[in-house]
């Protein structure tokens, strides 16, 4: 019996949840909360009018944020104490039938209790303090948005990129890394990838993938990237482990370029000479789908005046719209917001062609504009 409850003690304690104490460190914040309770009760019955029963919220409120669920048990003891001890000070009567204000100055200690003790659990299976939480998913947020810049090119080419997560949310299942790599930095490598899923649900898994891929890009010659993400997001063994990339590979010399996909939407290409747009698209299975899957790119140059656009399926899919619709839309937006040829033409033409073309909130958006001058 002894050697089950130390397991299950080593569990909790694993999991980030110590029912059984509350640590050396509560201490002192607990003592200085329980020392607010038989203050609340001498204000309460000098000056009422300012400080009522239901104050005892305030340090209940304190202790949720600041302590542990075995320390909060505690000082959620002492504080119905003390809520007792008011009731039959004001009112003579221990019977709480016979005071029907003892239940008004109960139920919002009390809820505010119950709303306490579930958020110190969550704040200790997470294992980080209350003011810890949001920093740390702050700092994700923007190393995610950090390393999803495009790094600065050399004199006439240019990139714009724009992200917008489902329900304007913080965090989306798409995103972008990209990189300066090869012999002297001549070549542009640039991920964009859409994890299954959206918002905040693709979120956790799209942090890990990003760091990820991050590391690999630039680190594995171009055709060996995909295969690697793929052997990747097998190992994780997710139950939905499926991804979609593209991946381009640019030399910012000549403007040549190789594209390789999988199971991304096509890239978008346009010809200044020709006054038009050509679909990209290279062969490739979804990542995360079964290992040893062939990869197979699709070449192109960047000409002066070119245009390179890739995107996310949020940005062309629509109910009852064809994919192919809702490309020619994208394409056709595009060539009015990213007319090529001027040095810095269509700067802020991303986040215009999400305004314009995705309005559907309810799905991650991504656009990258790649264009030489």
């Amino acid at each position: 019996m002894r050697k089950r409850l130390r397991r299950a003690r080593r569990r909790l304690r694993t999991a980030g949840v110590d029912y059984f104490r509350g640590g050396a460190a509560d201490w002192p914040v607990l003592c200085a909360l329980a020392l607010l309770v038989p203050l609340m009760i001498v204000l309460n019955i000098w000056i009422p009018d300012w400080a009522p029963p239901t104050a005892l919220v305030l340090p209940i409120l304190a202790g949720a944020l600041l302590l542990r669920p075995g320390s909060l048990v505690v000082l959620y003891a002492l504080a119905a104490l003390g809520l007792s001890a008011e009731s039959v000070i004001h009112t003579g009567q221990r019977v709480a039938s016979e005071n029907p204000e003892a239940y008004v100055y109960g139920v919002t200690p009390g809820a505010a209790g119950v709303g306490g003790l579930l958020l110190a659990q969550f704040r200790a299976r997470v294992g980080v303090p209350w003011w810890g939480g949001s920093t740390m998913l702050f700092d994700l947020r923007e190393r995610l948005r950090v390393q999803s810049r495009v790094p600065a090119l050399p004199a006439g080419w240019h990139a714009d990129m724009a992200l917008r997560p489902a329900g304007g949310q913080s965090f989306s299942g798409d995103f972008v890394v990209a990189a300066r790599t090869g012999p002297g930095q001549r070549l542009l490598e640039v991920v964009l990838a859409d994890v299954s899923g959206k918002g905040m649900d693709a979120g956790s898994r799209a942090l890990l993938l990003s760091g990820a891929f991050g590391g690999l890009v630039g680190s594995l010659p171009a055709h060996d990237f995909l295969p690697a993400a793929n052997g990747y997001l097998l190992r994780q063994s997710w139950e939905e482990g499926f991804a979609t990339a593209v991946h381009l590979v640019l030399d910012l010399d000549t403007g040549e370029y190789e594209l390789l996909s999988a199971g991304h939407l096509p890239g978008m290409q346009r010809l200044a000479g020709a006054g038009r747009w050509e679909v990209k698209e290279a062969e490739g299975p979804l990542l995360g789908i079964y290992d040893g899957a062939k990869f197979d790119g699709v070449r192109g140059r960047l000409n002066r005046g070119d245009v390179l656009m890739l995107c996310t399926d949020g940005m062309v899919e629509a109910p009852g719209r064809d994919l192919a619709e809702g490309m020619d839309r994208l394409m056709g937006e595009a060539d009015r917001l990213v007319p090529g040829g001027a040095p810095g033409s269509g700067a802020g033409a991303a986040a215009a062609l999400i305004e314009t073309v995705a309005r559907d909130i309810n799905d991650d958006r991504a656009v990258l504009l790649l264009w030489r001058d």
